[in-house]
């Protein structure tokens, strides 16, 4: 999870963005998903701010990729604040698999439901 500078134009912000994707990219990782959340209030004042501008990026990746991401992040003047989480084998898998079920896996799902009468 990452927070940028409320006042940054859309531009500069993609390219922050695509600099951490391509960092990972260049140290093997995989990154799986980028999601923008946009400007939202801060829950508490953060260097006199009250805003910021969300965006959370999935990756699988090895510890020292994630290390040279945190450099970077802690270095960038745009960033407000950071966090890198890592996910326990199991949560990942269960996260992956909720964020893009397939419509086969959804079938027996419903069948199994209603045979039992629910």
């Amino acid at each position: 999870m990452v927070i940028l500078e409320p006042s940054l134009e859309e531009d500069v912000i993609r390219g922050i963005v695509e600099r951490a994707t391509s960092l990972l990219d260049s140290k093997g990782a995989t990154p799986s998903r980028v999601e923008t959340w946009g400007k939202r209030r801060l829950a508490y004042e953060l260097n006199h701010r009250t805003e910021g501008y969300y965006f959370l990026l999935r990756t699988s990746a090895e510890p020292a990729a994630m290390a040279e991401l945190e450099r970077m992040l802690s270095l960038a003047d745009e960033v407000v604040r950071h966090k890198v989480i890592r996910l326990p084998e199991s949560v990942a898998a269960r996260a992956q698999s909720a964020s893009a079920p397939s419509p086969a896996a959804e079938a027996p799902a419903v069948a199994d439901a209603a045979a039992n009468g629910a």
